[in-house]
């Protein structure tokens, strides 16, 4: 039996429901004139996630406060914007209406903002509960906990064999988050580790990067890719190269290059998948992402929206689609915002156009590389460059300045204090025997 959601009446305004408060979503809820419309945010969590430091939380470089914000905090002020914390379950379009886990909610437009899951392709039975992904804070923590684990086991190793699936690190995926979390590893294995654990030999600590594409930073420049793999190869990442995972029965991953690599930490982070919603027509779907028009419209529907990671816009200038980033989803919501203020101005909307303004991604201390239009460079002045768009791009002026302290503090000390093993009361995880 359907129940109605608990949601104020819009009265005489137009409701916009945004599904998902990522950067899209919450973009959208921002920009959109709340004298026009009524907003209602839904997301799963009650907080706002910056996923491009997820990989910071996990090797201790950040707290986990320090890039998440409440999605009621930032609309204290704003009467006319209601969130809800709950799980959107599919829409019915004919009855305008969203059902949800505390509900339907009524809709006058809606806006499909929900993001990307972890892509196992094909392999998520076996991979999932025994590979950790990044894809939100939570799942950051856990690896945190699993990297600090790590170590602790690695005091008490009673064989070489154990000792070195113990400190054998197998990341796997090529991209910004696999480059980052590489690098963030060798940072703390040079720096960091051995003044937190001097009895044990560093050198036999081994992180491999398995990436199956041609070569690293597969969406940036030849010569992006090509100086990230020279400064992760000079901090002794050992890079497996159109390579992919074939299984991984603990301790052993098996590669399809035939080599074998024995490890108890596998992280996950080699593609995404689009969490798109259930209930729309085929036709609005394409690889699991919804397909819009020029103005984010789904395929088939003149009030539902799609933005962000999940819209699939194909045209002369991006057949495959837009790449599933920040930048896109930001201007995008923007577009879309401007459009539905419009609408209600009488006045025309305007086609999304992507201006790409350039992609940034850091390989650790003093390292990055920068693909900004014609200007390709990387080392010391992209990662300066890397760190300050960050600090501008997180939410909450607060975050900023703990960031910003963080990093200047660990800038200064090569170390952050922030390596805290925080665990729920059981989790079949922390003992061995049973992962």
């Amino acid at each position: 039996m359907s129940y109605i959601a608990n949601i104020p009446d819009a009265g005489d305004k137009k409701r916009l429901v945004i599904i998902g408060g990522g950067f899209a979503g919450l973009e959208l809820a921002k920009k959109i004139n709340k004298k026009h419309y009524q907003v209602v945010l839904i997301d799963k969590n009650n907080y706002y996630q910056f996923q491009p430091l997820f990989y910071q939380v996990a090797t201790g470089g950040l707290e986990p406060s320090s890039i998440s914000y409440p999605h009621r905090k930032g609309f204290q002020k704003e009467k006319n914007v209601h969130f809800r914390m709950c799980i959107a379950e599919n829409v019915d379009a004919a009855n305008k209406t969203v059902k949800t886990d505390i509900g339907e909610i009524k809709y006058d437009y809606l806006a499909i903002s929900t993001g990307c899951g972890t892509n196992y392709f094909g392999n998520d039975k076996q991979l999932k509960e025994t590979t950790y992904a990044l894809k939100s804070v939570s799942e950051s923590l856990l690896m945190r906990n699993r990297i600090l684990l790590s170590f602790e086991q690695a005091l008490s190793a009673e064989t070489e064999e154990e000792l070195k699936e113990i400190l054998t690190f197998v990341i796997v995926g090529g991209g910004a988050t696999g480059v980052e979390l590489a690098g963030a590893l060798a940072d703390m294995r040079k720096s960091i580790l051995p003044k937190d654990y001097p009895e044990i030999d560093f050198s036999k600590m081994e992180i491999h990067l398995v990436d199956a594409s041609p070569r690293l930073l597969f969406a940036m420049s030849e010569d992006a890719s090509a100086g990230a793999a020279e400064t992760l190869t000079k901090r002794g990442v050992i890079i497996h190269q159109e390579v992919f995972v074939k299984s991984y029965e603990k301790p052993y991953v098996e590669v399809s290059s035939g080599d074998q690599l024995r490890s108890r930490n596998v992280f996950w982070v080699a593609g995404v998948k689009p969490n798109s919603l259930a209930g729309l027509d085929e036709s609005a779907y394409n690889r699991g992402r919804l397909v819009v028009n020029e103005y984010n419209q789904v395929e088939g529907y003149k009030d539902i929206f799609s933005i962000g990671d999940t819209a699939l816009l194909i045209s002369e200038s991006s057949p495959k689609g837009h790449p599933q980033v920040a930048q896109v989803a930001l201007q995008m919501a923007k577009r879309l915002a401007k459009n539905l203020n419009n609408e209600a101005e009488n006045k025309e909307w305007e086609k999304f156009v992507y201006s790409d303004r350039g992609s940034l991604a850091t390989i650790g201390r003093n390292a990055a590389v920068a693909d900004l239009g014609k200007f390709r460079f990387g080392g010391w002045f992209a990662w300066w460059l890397w760190l300050w768009v960050h600090i501008l791009s997180i939410v909450g002026m607060r975050n900023r300045v703990s960031v910003f302290i963080d990093w200047v503090w660990n800038y200064l000390n090569y170390d952050v204090s922030l390596r805290l093993f925080i665990r729920p009361k059981y989790n079949k995880m922390y003992r061995e025997s049973e992962t």
